[in-house]
This record gives structure tokens, C-alpha cells and sequence, in this order.
């Protein structure tokens, strides 16, 4: 199983990224959060400085773009293959309403005609390899029949699907159903001869080895799957599953932090990730606001010990370093 870590806006960026290869392993792709083209320039700085080749030495990386003109992605294409990048994924999946309203990410699902000519223009331009990130639908999931007919089309190095639609936002469970249908459609060699299962990556609720056997119990030919929250949440998830495929066990997320080595190496993480964001410009008001927003998924790694629950809202309350570096020590120390 190929294992991706997933784009997510304000979180993986190339800080996290190289904290996070330094300490765990097992994620074979990282992509970044997107980049939305300006005009007149391609990047905005803080983009620049997320996918520069010195910022991600030895991380397999794929840059994100999110935009609904050809034009401006052939654009922003072009400027990441100067700096060495063969891949690039499209965002068509983001639900955020303020993305959507612009009739980006998931608002180019509003209108398959649209996503068509948009399409059109991105791989007439042939620049390198552009993968896909998308969403089943905008309102009804049985949109996602005329949706996946487009993208039959074009010659999509790989096709992510979150099986939700735009308006469920995170909510609900994802619609197995209309995966597979997609699936299926997509891959059927009689009427679109350009695309084979291996092409195929899974997104969504993948949050412990539980879940992760349960798809490839019902959908054994999935051989990519993409981990967002989950992985943020549990950061020794790709490991605990690619060990769970050689060891045919079935580990829960709850049984990583009472082996003192796992505790050690998560608060290595955890201690060298706030120091790396320590010393950039961000200040530590902007880094208190990024630690925090980090434990909203942590916190379930200390799920079940006493008084976790107590010290996790005392986290989200602290004013200053000082604070939030005692309310992290004490945590740490329930697990001893």
C-alpha cells in the first residue's frame, strides 16, 4: 500500500513535512497545501518558500494547485518544473466556501462543462504529470456519474477521490457506494482505455488501522490511500498500518503511547516541531495558534489517561509560551 500525506492549509507545510520525515516513516508522498496562482506572478512568497528543492531534501513532494483558469495552472506549472517538480495535483476538492464561491476546488464541480474546457486547457498544455483531488459531487452524490465521464477524458496520472460531496464538508460518512461506482467506470478498459486501478487513491476517515482494514476488506484493489486528519492526528499511523499488513494484526491508535519508545519519539516530534516554528518569523503568538490547531487532532493519542481531557483544554486556553510549554509537560507526564 502506497500511503500519501495529504495537503491541509496551515498545517503540512514544509516545516512540518521535514519535522515529521525526520521522526516517522511509511509515507511514500507528500503533498503540499495549495497554491493558488496570482496574477502577474505565479507564487506568492510563502508558497515559494513551501516547495523550494532546499526546504524538502530527500521528501517526495507534489505541489497542489488550486484554480479554475488553465491559463494561470499552465503558469504555475511551468514555474515548478524550473525547480525540478515532474507532478503537480489539481484541487477540485476543496469544500471551504469561500473557495467554492470562487468556483475553485470543489465549486468547478458546480459545472462539468466548465471543468471540462478547464481540464482541456491544463492537459493540451502537457507541461508534466497533473493528478487530481476531488470530491464526488456538489449537492447530490449521484453527480459524481457525469463528473467521472470527464475525467475518463484526459490523461490523469492519478485520480484522488474523497467520497463526500462538496456540502457535507467533513461531515456524514463517506459514500462507499458512489466510490466504487466511479471506480469502476473509471477504469473500464472498453470505454476508457487510459486509466487502470493502480491509477486510483482513496481519501477520507482513515483514522486507525481499523478503518484502514475495513476499506481494503471491501475495496481490495485499492492500492493508494491518502491520510489527512488521521495521520496529523496519530503521526505513527502509516507505520502501525504498513506493520499491520506484515504482521496481520489489527493495533488500535490507544495502544501506541504507553510504549515508552513511542512516547519519546512523539514528544521528540512534537518538541522539535515547535523549535523549528519557533525559529522562523511566525512569532510566538502564530506558533502558540499552530500548536494548538496541531492538538485539536492530537489529542486523541492520549485518549483513556487521567486527567488528559483537563490538560488538552488547558492547551487550547494558554496566553504565552511559558504556559503552553508547562500544560505540555504535564501531559506528557500522565503517560509515564
Amino acid at each position: 500500500m502506497n500511503i500519501y500525506m495529504a495537503p491541509m492549509e496551515g498545517i503540512t507545510g514544509y516545516i512540518y513535512r521535514n519535522t515529521y520525515k525526520r521522526h516517522f516513516s511509511n509515507v511514500d508522498k507528500y503533498f503540499t497545501p495549495f497554491i493558488s496562482p496570482a496574477k502577474g506572478r505565479p507564487l506568492r512568497n510563502r508558497e515559494l518558500k513551501d516547495i523550494l528543492p532546499d526546504n524538502n531534501k530527500g521528501i517526495n513532494v507534489v505541489p497542489q494547485i488550486l484554480t479554475n483558469d488553465a491559463n494561470d495552472f499552465v503558469k504555475a506549472a511551468k514555474f515548478l518544473k524550473e525547480y525540478g517538480y515532474n507532478e503537480v495535483n489539481i484541487n477540485i476538492g476543496c469544500p471551504s466556501g469561500t473557495v467554492v464561491s470562487k468556483f475553485k476546488g470543489s465549486g468547478l464541480l458546480y459545472d462539468v462543462s466548465r471543468l471540462d474546457n478547464f481540464l482541456y486547457g491544463v492537459y493540451e498544455a502537457d507541461i508534466m504529470k497533473v493528478s487530481i483531488k476531488t470530491r464526488i459531487g456538489k449537492v447530490f452524490p449521484s453527480e459524481f456519474e457525469d463528473i467521472i465521464e470527464v475525467y475518463k477524458k484526459y490523461p490523469v496520472s492519478e485520480l484522488i477521490i474523497h467520497p463526500r460531496i462538496q456540502t457535507d464538508y467533513y461531515r456524514n460518512s463517506p459514500n462507499m457506494e458512489v466510490f466504487v461506482d466511479g471506480v469502476m467506470r473509471y477504469t473500464d478498459s472498453n470505454n476508457s482505455p487510459l486509466h487502470n486501478m493502480d491509477e486510483i487513491c482513496y481519501n477520507g476517515d482513515i483514522s486507525d488501522v481499523s478503518s484502514y482494514k475495513k476499506l481494503v476488506s471491501d475495496i481490495p484493489y485499492i492500492s493508494n490511500i491518502m491520510l489527512g486528519r488521521g495521520l496529523i492526528g496519530n503521526p505513527f499511523l502509516p507505520e502501525m498500518i504498513k506493520k499491520s499488513e506484515l504482521e496481520e494484526v489489527n493495533i488500535m491508535s490507544k495502544d501506541v503511547l504507553p510504549e515508552d519508545s513511542y512516547c519519546k519519539r512523539f514528544k521528540d516530534f512534537h518538541n522539535e516541531l515547535l523549535e523549528a516554528y519557533r525559529e522562523t518569523d511566525l512569532g510566538d503568538g502564530n506558533t502558540l495558534f499552530k500548536m494548538k490547531e496541531l492538538w485539536i487532532y492530537m489529542g486523541c493519542l492520549f485518549d483513556g489517561f487521567p486527567m488528559s481531557h483537563k490538560l488538552l483544554k488547558r492547551i487550547k486556553k494558554t496566553k504565552n509560551m511559558d504556559e503552553y510549554k508547562s500544560c505540555i509537560n504535564d501531559l506528557f507526564a500522565i503517560v509515564k
